[in-house]
């Protein structure tokens, strides 16, 4: 062999140069980091440690220990928020940003050629007058579904379960306005305000908001709630008055009350369209949808590019035991065609289908035209964006990655981050007490308005509510085993579980709980939430006695002799001695209770008994012994 250094002894230059830079770099918590001099580093949300350690090539156990040091406890796996991040990176020298979801989705849809930011710009020449969305909203019972069932001829308002809409669905109607047929699409989202953020979303899609308001009961808080949604998403409102068949109706009372939100009648010189109506009747029904053709022409000149590759929102999707999963979507853009590759959040596929609201199969769908898509690998969710994409790959490309993303959000969001300061009244604390649920229902719009509702419960800071597990479809083997691990209860929405695994819950003791009503549901998981507060007690005096003698005996120690004043005093009851109107002992309890030489469980006021405190003896006479209970109180 050649003389010299062998190969293993020698280091290389980058290696000697990353050793180096090494030492020089500042120690933080007893640590070495290399300082990145103010360099931006751009994560995604719900990142970790580790995400990071690896943007800037050094051990993540290093940055566990600098976060420590900075007061804030994470594991290297764990998400952090973008605070965290921030604080982090100021004492490191990098600064740290988290990529919005939306910043990243677009950064998701470029890699594969799609802007939609271009998209928006298109050429006036490129575009068609589409018919105009429409939202109905307005107070529970006021006739939403009634006018929707009128103006569509079919009924539905017979099939829903305690009078609330249960499902999203979208048509499409022909209205002949001044002899030219125009189309109308109707959005069917429910009316209640614990669907809330459905029907927000409905508004976002919607070009005219019809507001229902029943003649005889008037503006209603849920009428407000469908009044601001439309106007912060600035949708124009079209009102019908209904309900003007019905003994007390007012419609002059209702214009005036909508006045002071800001409707005010063209009759009153304002600018809202107002219609008298009678859903039941069908009375008027016609000049209402002209009003929303009109109202459409003044205000909004509707207009999409047929020519392009279609993109839209889901409007409803559910899983179906033969078809699959089943989205109902809205078009807003292009032609959806029949073949064509879709994504529509995390899921994906390929339009093998496509029906009408009366089951007509279409070969393509227009701006503006809500249609059934079969064709999904799984079940989106309601409010979810669909767009078409090149070719199958690239659908299921976007759709894994926007699921490892929602993933890695959901995981930020749950994330409670346990500072130093903290960490000792923590411990201190009794652990907050968390009902586990698994939700399963019929349709997505369902199962997270059942889960917003939820969430929005407040009982006390001592419990809380965590869904584990959210889904569409029949209640299944892997739901009972999640619900086992995690001592969880199952909440079915309008499905059912197979004899199986009924069978499987029953065995491990895993309860499940079927509704058809979003508000039976709240009132029951409010109650159990109640049953998980922490008994809590009050004080209640039940006697006072007064020692007016003293007795010594070398077996009991001292014995009182007392009248007492007031109450019943018991033997084996808690009590403490007043001296002068202070408590000098309170954890004491009547040993032995005796009447002349009886020993007895009670003596009533206006009696003098015997009584034994045990091993205490510190007791003078004109001292008072005071008994009390703690019951138990209903926790509110």
């Amino acid at each position: 062999r050649q003389g010299g250094k062998s190969s293993k002894a020698r280091k290389n230059r980058l290696a000697k140069r990353r050793e180096y830079e090494e030492l020089k770099a500042p120690v933080i918590g007893g640590v070495r980091i290399p300082s990145g001099n103010g360099a931006t580093i751009r994560l995604r949300q719900g990142a970790t440690l580790s995400d990071l350690a690896e943007k800037i090539d050094v051990n993540p156990a290093a940055l566990v220990t600098v976060l420590f040091h900075l007061g804030e406890m994470a594991t290297a796996t764990q998400s952090l928020d973008e605070t965290t991040f921030q604080i982090l990176g100021e004492e490191i020298g990098w600064n740290i940003s988290l990529v919005s979801a939306e910043e990243e989705d677009k950064e998701l849809l470029q890699q594969f050629d799609i802007d939609l930011d271009e998209e928006e710009l298109q050429e006036d020449d490129n575009l068609v007058t589409r018919p105009p969305v429409v939202t109905v909203m307005g107070h529970v019972d006021h006739g939403k579904t009634r006018l929707l069932d009128t103006i569509r001829k079919s009924n539905v308002v017979a099939r829903e379960a305690g009078g609330i809409t249960q499902r999203i669905g979208a048509y499409q109607v022909t209205v002949t306005l001044d002899g030219d047929k125009r189309k109308i699409t109707f959005l069917d989202t429910p009316g209640h305000e614990a669907f809330t953020a459905m029907r927000a979303r409905g508004a976002e899609l919607t070009d005219v908001a019809i507001l229902v308001v029943a003649a005889d009961d008037g503006v209603m808080p849920q009428t407000v709630e469908a009044i601001n949604h439309a106007q912060a998403a600035h949708v124009p409102i079209v009102v019908a008055v209904n309900k003007i068949d019905v003994a007390g109706a007012n419609p002059d009372k209702v214009r005036g009350q909508l006045t002071e939100y800001g409707l005010v009648p063209e009759e009153y010189g304002g600018d809202t369209m107002f219609v008298n109506i009678s859903a039941k009747q069908g009375t008027n029904v016609d000049k209402l949808l002209e009003a929303v053709l009109l109202t459409t022409d003044a205000e909004l000149d509707p207009k999409a590019n047929p020519n392009m590759d279609a993109r839209g929102a889901t409007v409803e999707a559910r899983l179906d035991k033969g078809r699959g999963a089943v989205a109902t979507v809205l078009v807003q853009q292009g032609t959806l065609k029949v073949g064509d590759s879709i994504v529509a959040g995390t899921s994906y596929g390929r339009v093998r289908a496509m029906l009408d609201e009366n089951g007509n199969h279409l070969q393509e769908a227009g701006p503006s035209t809500p249609v059934q898509v079969l064709g999904l690998t799984s079940v989106p969710t309601a409010g979810d964006l669909f767009l078409v994409t090149s070719d199958d790959r690239s659908a299921r490309q976007i759709a894994e990655k926007r699921q490892a993303t929602e993933r890695a959000a959901q995981l930020a969001k749950r994330r409670k981050v346990v500072s130093l300061e903290s960490l000792k009244e923590q411990f201190a604390k009794s652990e907050v007490d968390m009902l586990n649920i698994v939700i399963k229902g019929d349709s997505s719009g369902s199962v997270e308005a059942l889960e917003d509702s939820l969430m929005k419960i407040e009982v006390s800071d001592e419990v809380g509510i965590q869904v584990i597990h959210r889904g569409v479809g029949a209640i299944t083997q892997n739901d009972v085993n999640l619900a086992t691990v995690d001592k969880a209860v199952i909440i079915g929405f309008n499905v059912r579980p197979n004899r199986q695994v009924a069978d499987l819950a029953d065995r491990e003791g895993v309860e499940v709980k079927y509704y058809s009503v979003i508000y039976k549901a709240i009132e029951d998981i409010e109650a159990a939430l109640k049953g998980m507060l922490k008994p809590e007690f009050e004080e209640v005096v039940t006697s006072h006695s007064e020692i007016r003698e003293i007795f010594r005996s070398s077996k009991f120690g001292n014995i009182a002799g007392v009248m007492v004043q007031d109450g019943e005093v018991k033997r084996g009851t808690k009590c403490r001695i007043l001296r002068n109107g202070v408590a000098t002992v309170n954890d004491l309890e009547i040993s032995t209770l005796r009447r002349f030489k009886d020993d007895v469980q009670s003596v009533s006021e206006g009696y003098e008994a015997g009584i034994n405190l045990g091993s205490f003896n510190d007791i003078e006479l004109g001292d008072v012994i005071e008994t009390f209970e703690m019951k138990q109180i209903e926790r509110k």
